[in-house]
């Protein structure tokens, strides 16, 4: 009886600026794989299904467990986490693809500093002066860590931002994921102090006014993260924050 193997489809390119080319490989099958493990099984022995010597592929991964969002990637055409993967749950050949709203490093590699520099750009952090003991922090109500630990488990995986049709070369929208994090400090006793700032970036080009409602970011966060939900409380804090400002000129 043949052993049974899997086929991966890989699109692949050395550099940016060189053109794409497609390898296919055949591995064995063994129970409970993931493309992790697929592609460290090419890795093992880089040999091109047509019997071709070729490299192993780059890609990134760290936690394996769907926390550091690094293995993020287009796996038959959908953006999903490649740890989480399960080859018995995906169609074959498995097609796997660079996302295309970041720039391309190599191969299934991409650099998603885009995320990190909106999330900088929008004040995503509770600046606080750490030279002296602060004491207890302030008691946040239960209803609010109820609300808020959903948004806490993003891992800046890039999934939204690769579904969203807002975020691309024509656009500086910073995606669900970004404003879902803004909501976040803002509902926090401490964070809610330098709300203000947050709303004034998202006012500003790229901001919310840029979301479509198209909701596809919801349907591939692989954290179940309620992003629409946040856009339209976001949304509502920056109507509120503007028309203040309007009428009372102050922050």
């Amino acid at each position: 009886m043949p052993q049974k193997t899997v086929v991966v489809r890989i699109k692949r390119r050395q550099r940016p600026d060189e053109p794409a080319r497609w390898e296919e490989f055949e591995i064995p099958y063994r129970p409970h794989m993931n493309v992790i493990t697929c592609l460290r099984d090419i890795a093992e022995r880089p040999i091109t299904r047509d019997g071709r010597e070729s490299s192993p592929v780059s890609y990134e991964a760290n936690c394996l467990e769907e926390v550091c969002g690094a293995c993020a990637m287009i796996i038959n055409g959908q953006p999903r986490q490649a740890c989480s993967a399960l080859v018995d749950n995906l169609e074959q050949p498995i097609r796997l693809e660079p996302m295309t709203k970041f720039p391309l490093v190599r191969d299934l590699i991409v650099d998603r500093s885009k995320m990190f520099e909106d999330l900088k750009r929008t004040n995503c952090w509770i600046p606080i002066d750490g030279t002296y003991d602060l004491g207890e922090g302030p008691r946040m109500a239960p209803a609010t860590q109820e609300t808020g630990y959903p948004l806490a488990r993003c891992i800046t995986c890039g999934n939204c931002l690769e579904i969203c049709p807002k975020v691309n070369e024509h656009t500086q929208f910073v995606g669900a994921a970004i404003i879902s994090q803004v909501r976040l400090f803002n509902m926090h006793p401490t964070g809610k102090l330098h709300a203000g700032e947050r709303l004034e970036a998202l006012m500003g080009p790229g901001g919310i006014e840029d979301c479509d409602n198209a909701q596809n970011c919801v349907k591939v966060c692989p954290k179940g993260i309620p992003l629409t939900e946040s856009i339209a409380a976001v949304n509502g804090q920056v109507i509120r924050h503007a028309l203040k400002t309007w009428f009372t000129g102050r922050d």
